[in-house]
């Protein structure tokens, strides 16, 4: 059961929509249940605010963590638009099991952001270039420290109003000494430690002068994985590749959507395992001409220049970009200005 009890003054007047950083102001509500005694209790929407915690709270101690994101949209008709998020919940719970955490009930999860959108319907952008950006997570809750999993855990959603992600043209290095994950690591699922342990390797890059990195499989480096936080796409010639999932690429919900709208409009799409001298003497040669990042957050984001071993590789400016008609294709499904032949949106 959903509980309700809604702020008495929405924080939307004092929100200004020209002047935030991505993912740094967040709505008037949110959702929070508690998992105890081996049972979920009910569910409660209520006010933003803080979570009290204990200096011995399991989570901090030991990271049993994970989130989703998804995004809801604003139709031309005004309507309130989700894009796949039973592919979300279904994610969540892959998760959950790989970190040794509860599934969450199915109507926690999707009945809860759809309550939780209707709610703070103000907060979704009226923008064709803007959404809201709806993060739900996990964390153990138990107060020992203990090396084993926790007994009590909390689920929660919370959501924030969003512009681009990347606004411009994104420059990457292939990285070849740090790691994303190993085969057999934790990959494959969105646990909140993949992504802290990315950002010393990360911020390094960035010093360097590049937006991101393209990481490369934690055994050898010579495959090409993920980009950053994103999957990611090559064209060669007028086709894409793009890697094959293994145990340590995350199956991104944009990437499956951008491999299913290539097969639906003609483009080839082949998934398989890249290596980096191919990229590279593709590059050189002319055969790969566009390079792009799939995501929640970014959608689509196009990469300008690939750097490895010291060498920077520009690719060409393209009339007929693959990453721009696909990421058109897409929005126009998700803000549901076309047909859905997908059945992708639902209506909140």
């Amino acid at each position: 059961m959903i509980h309700i009890e809604q702020i008495n003054k929405s924080r939307f007047v004092e929100f200004n929509t020209k002047n935030h950083d991505f993912g740094s102001y967040f709505s008037d509500h949110m959702l929070i249940a508690e998992y105890e005694n081996g049972q979920w209790k009910d569910a409660f929407i209520k006010p933003y605010g803080p979570i009290n915690i204990d200096p011995s709270l399991h989570v901090i101690h030991y990271g049993q963590s994970i989130f989703e994101g998804l995004k809801a949209f604003k139709s031309p008709a005004n309507e309130l638009c989700l894009f796949r998020p039973k592919e979300n919940y279904l994610r969540f719970n892959k998760s959950a099991q790989r970190m040794c955490m509860p599934t969450v009930p199915e109507n926690y999860f999707i009945d809860g952001i759809k309550k939780l959108v209707s709610i703070d319907q103000n907060w979704v952008p009226n923008n064709p270039k803007s959404a809201l950006y709806i993060r739900p997570f996990m964390f153990s809750s138990s107060n020992f420290i203990k090396a084993s999993p926790s007994d009590n855990y909390t689920f929660a959603i919370i959501s924030s109003p969003v512009s681009a992600y990347y606004t411009n043209d994104i420059h990457v290095k292939i990285e070849e000494n740090y790691t994303r994950a190993n085969s057999g690591g934790t990959g494959t699922v969105k646990a909140s430690g993949n992504y802290g342990a990315s950002f010393y390797p990360a911020s390094k890059a960035k010093k360097q002068g590049f937006d991101q990195l393209i990481w490369t499989d934690g055994r050898d480096h010579n495959y090409i994985e993920e980009s950053g936080t994103m999957n990611i796409f090559f064209r060669q010639k007028d086709s894409l590749i793009c890697p094959k999932l293994t145990d340590s690429i995350l199956p991104g919900i944009t990437r499956d959507s951008i491999i299913k709208l290539c097969h639906y409009i003609g483009i080839e799409c082949e998934q398989q395992k890249i290596s980096i001298k191919d990229i590279i003497q593709g590059m050189v040669s002319g055969e790969i001409t566009e390079a792009f990042g799939t995501g929640t957050a970014a959608t689509i984001a196009s990469i300008k220049s690939i750097s490895w071993r010291g060498t920077k590789h520009v690719l060409p400016d393209m009339e007929n970009s693959l990453a721009a008609r696909l990421k058109k294709e897409l929005q126009d499904i998700q803000y549901r200005r076309v047909d859905d032949p997908f059945g992708w949106t639902v209506i909140v």
